[in-house]
């Protein structure tokens, strides 16, 4: 378990004071220009050797992408873009850190600025996070006064950072819907290659990470890659923040070092599964675009990247979704498909097809009004899906059904079967009005 002593978000439930004198008592801000003074190639190598990966889902190495920017600032201005648009259902990580503990987040963004040979960081904020916005804008006001950050600041690297609210849309997740949406346009996204960190904002070099990546930085630079890497396992390193919600005693957020078990995470911080551990059906192990996991692969489920890899899952954000054998699983997996099948932007024909035909069986599914034949032709369509989009929200859709199917295949035969046995009656009040 985590020590106290260990935690980089020590603010995260807001029981102190979330402003700049709060920040700066609990360390932050606390020799910052000391960092800055060992120079960019120290700091992405820091970074590096750190082991950290991206916390937004996709788990790519940090410091690597840092490294992809040009080392050089030619014509074209550098931009880090800070992806704060937090709408994976079961997610609420990053709103936490932006709400009680901001200043971590713009120390961040001034260190990777750093690293990366930018002047300038945009946060780009769910368009649903008003408090959040209102309290990070309450922090940049702070920290151009207190001269942390601006033009001719006291750390020696110019630096402006600026909040750019979103509109609401899931899919400006994506990084280059993200930069479409702050460029002015559909938040639709890019094909690639070119790659951000070449072409991004406004066609310059861009490297968009996301809010808990940026904001444990500082803190790796202040205590040492070493002391960062020795929590977890081997390129699974660090400390992470786990949101654990649904059928649990005290759902909450916390920060555990990486390959926690699961049951020790569960068990230790959310107060055990509803009506004890035999009642576990599955969880969502990384947000709702993971495939779900049986409860009896989970009994000694290490909680990191490979791990989950390993049972055909993924930690994605780390939003651990729990669910109990009160839980209908074919009507869950049925309403994340209506939401991916909502937030579809729609530019690629198997994901704007394929996500409403994938709900509308498992709707059908979860009454049981369908045949066993359609299980195999629903799963086809899932890898008619998977991959063959611009980008990952194809994918993210496909994989819960094809958890359910993979682990639950029983529960919707069984459906089908007892609906057979015994269809419901016709309502004729309905079909007379719709007559």
């Amino acid at each position: 378990m985590l020590a106290d002593k260990d935690r980089i978000f020590t603010n995260l439930y807001g029981l102190h004071d979330p402003g700049l004198a709060g920040a700066m008592a609990r360390g932050q801000w606390d020799g910052t220009k000391a960092l800055l003074d060992n120079g960019r190639d120290w700091v992405v190598n820091e970074v590096k050797k750190s082991g950290l990966r991206g916390r937004g889902g996709a788990g790519f190495p940090t410091g690597l992408k840092w490294s992809f920017m040009p080392k050089e600032v030619g014509e074209r201005p550098h931009y880090l873009v800070v992806n704060a648009d937090e709408s994976e259902p079961g997610t609420c990580k990053d709103r936490e850190i932006m709400r009680h503990d901001p200043h971590i987040l713009l120390e961040g963004c001034l260190v990777a600025c750093f690293g990366m040979a930018a002047h300038v960081a945009y946060i780009y904020i769910r368009g649903e996070f008003i408090r959040e916005r209102e309290a990070l804008q309450r922090a940049i006001d702070e920290a151009y006064e207190a001269r942390l950050i601006g033009k001719d600041n006291i750390h020696g690297w110019d630096c402006d950072i600026y909040v750019h609210h979103g509109a609401g849309a899931y899919i400006c997740g994506e990084e280059t819907a993200l930069l479409e949406s702050m460029e002015g346009k559909k938040g639709q996204p890019r094909l690639k290659p070119p790659f951000p960190a070449n072409v991004g904002l406004y066609g310059c070099p861009t490297t968009v990470n996301n809010v808990e990546s940026i904001a444990v930085t500082p803190e790796i630079l202040r205590r040492g890659a070493g002391w960062f890497a020795s929590f977890g396992r081997e390129n699974n390193t660090g400390t992470k923040l786990f949101c654990i919600s649904g059928h649990v005693n005290a759902p909450c957020t916390v920060e555990e070092e990486m390959s926690i078990p699961f049951r020790d995470l569960i068990d230790k911080h959310a107060g055990g599964v509803r009506g004890g551990w035999k009642n576990l059906l599955a969880v969502i192990p990384g947000g709702s675009s993971v495939p779900c996991v049986p409860a009896d692969a989970c009994e000694n489920l290490l909680m990191d990247f490979d791990a989950l890899m390993e049972v055909k899952s993924g930690l994605g954000t780390a939003a651990v979704i729990v669910m109990d054998k009160s839980t209908d699983i074919i009507r869950a997996v049925a309403r994340l498909a209506y939401f991916y099948k909502h937030e579809s932007c729609g530019q690629c024909t198997p994901c704007r097809e394929g996500t409403g035909w994938m709900w509308r069986v498992l709707e059908r599914m979860a009454r049981g009004e369908a045949e066993k034949r359609e299980i195999d032709m629903l799963l086809d369509v899932t890898y008619q899906v998977e991959g063959h989009t611009i980008c990952a929200l194809g994918d993210a859709a496909a994989w819960p059904v094809q958890g359910l199917i993979r682990h639950f295949r029983h529960v919707i035969e069984e459906r089908i079967d007892a609906y057979s046995a015994n269809p419901k009656p016709m309502d004729i009040t309905a079909l007379e009005a719709a007559e």
